[in-house]
């Protein structure tokens, strides 16, 4: 599904990514994990071409799109919701869930059902202002938001991050949902190990701008934790 090689970055003249190679099977959930500062979000951000890439390859399928602009992406199929969520906070429920209509892989004229068979909570409250929902409800919003693009990639940047621990069960479903009964390919960053195991496939590691470790996420042992995630 998703296949990136030998890609490098830079913030001017520090190199932040280096060489880095990832594969991300379709239908499948890979988290992409590692400590603060070793890249994770520049990656996801260099993915939907928010942040250009200096060298190197993306390729969506067969689709070569690592020079294509962020808005042709999601047209692709390439859905996101970035750290923080980012909804727009003066716009209604039903606003910010629109947004997407004219941008996905089909121009749609309405909210697919989906999102609201995966998130009820969001229908009950289409004409209330996205900033007036509590953190769970936003993620919520912002995960649908995504889902309107009807994409083939959803990439989540930390989607627990400041979540009730209930609306993390939930969001963890969807997730699982979102591969075994859609078919959708997820690339998600998460710090949550709980979470990650039950959520996650696969798991690639990152340390100092690489992807050190891919592996199936049973081969996450206490050895690589010890070496890469604790603090």
């Amino acid at each position: 599904m998703l296949h990136i090689e030998k890609l490098n970055h830079y913030y001017g003249e520090s190199h932040t990514l280096w060489d880095v190679d990832l594969a991300v099977p379709k239908g499948r959930c890979t988290c992409l994990m590692g400590r603060n500062g070793v890249g994770k979000t520049t990656l996801l951000n260099c993915i939907m071409g928010l942040l250009p890439a200096r060298s190197g390859h993306i390729r969506l399928d067969q689709t070569e799109i690592s020079r294509q602009a962020a808005d042709r992406r999601a047209s692709l199929g390439v859905g996101y919701v970035p750290q923080g969520r980012q909804i727009f906070p003066l716009l209604t429920v039903e606003e910010n869930l629109s947004i997407g209509l004219t941008t996905g892989r089909q121009k749609i004229k309405k909210i697919p059902d989906l999102v609201f068979d995966l998130f009820p909570v969001l229908r009950q409250m289409l004409g209330r202002l996205g900033g007036d929902l509590s953190g769970g409800q936003q993620q919520q919003l912002a995960i649908g938001r995504a889902l309107v693009l009807q994409p083939s990639l959803l990439i989540l940047d930390e989607p627990t991050e400041g979540i009730q621990p209930n609306i993390v069960q939930e969001i963890g479903a969807i997730v699982r949902r979102l591969c075994a009964e859609l078919g959708i390919t997820v690339l998600l960053v998460e710090q949550k190990l709980g979470f990650t195991r039950a959520v996650a496939d696969r798991f690639a590691i990152m340390d100092r701008g690489r992807v050190v470790v891919t592996e199936e996420i049973a081969q996450l042992d206490e050895r690589m934790i010890q070496q890469y995630l604790t603090v």
